[in-house]
Parts: C-alpha cells; structure tokens; sequence
C-alpha cells in the first residue's frame, strides 16, 4: 500500500512540484499575486491623487497669474473672498439655512 503510494507520488513528481510553486506563488512569497493586486490598487490611488493636484496646481498658478497683473480680478477676489469693502460703502451678508 505504502509502496503504491510513494509510486504515484514519485511519477507525477513533477506535476506535484508545479503545484506546489505556483500556491507558494499565489499565496506565501513576498511578491505574491495578493501583494500585487494590493499595490496596483495602491498605484491606481496615488495616480488619481497625482492628477487631482497636479490639475489643482495648475488652477492655482493660473489664479496667482490673475490677481499678479489684473488689478479689476484681484479687487473683485478681495471682496468676495475676504469681503474687503471701498470706503462709503457697507456690506450685507446673506447667509442660507441648510
């Protein structure tokens, strides 16, 4: 019985062998499949990440170029952002309920 099974196993040794490296792939070694699929997930975010503020740094610049050399921009920015007012001249805030 013994022999019989040592038999089967020493035939298809080679097959057992490739099973056997393509689970410790799959599962146990340090770049297995699971780790990758972890970092391409990973990589997918900060790639996102990366085009929302490099899109978000170009606004910026084009903001900073607006208010450096249109005097009528940055007047209009100072008074809806920090509600900077003109001399005689009074603000009225409306404020919605949410």
């Amino acid at each position: 019985m013994i022999k019989r099974i040592f038999k089967h196993i020493y035939r298809f040794k080679y097959l057992y062998t490739l099973l056997i490296f393509i689970v410790w792939l799959i599962f146990f070694d340090q770049n297995s499949l699971i780790n990758q699929h972890k970092l391409r997930k990973t990589l997918r975010n900060l790639e996102q990440q990366q085009r929302y503020y490099q899109l978000e740094i170009y606004k910026n610049r084009e903001m900073v170029k607006s208010l450096t050399t249109d005097t009528a921009f940055m007047e209009q920015y100072a008074r809806e952002k920090y509600l900077f007012k003109k001399d005689n001249e009074v603000i009225y805030l409306m404020v919605e309920d949410e």
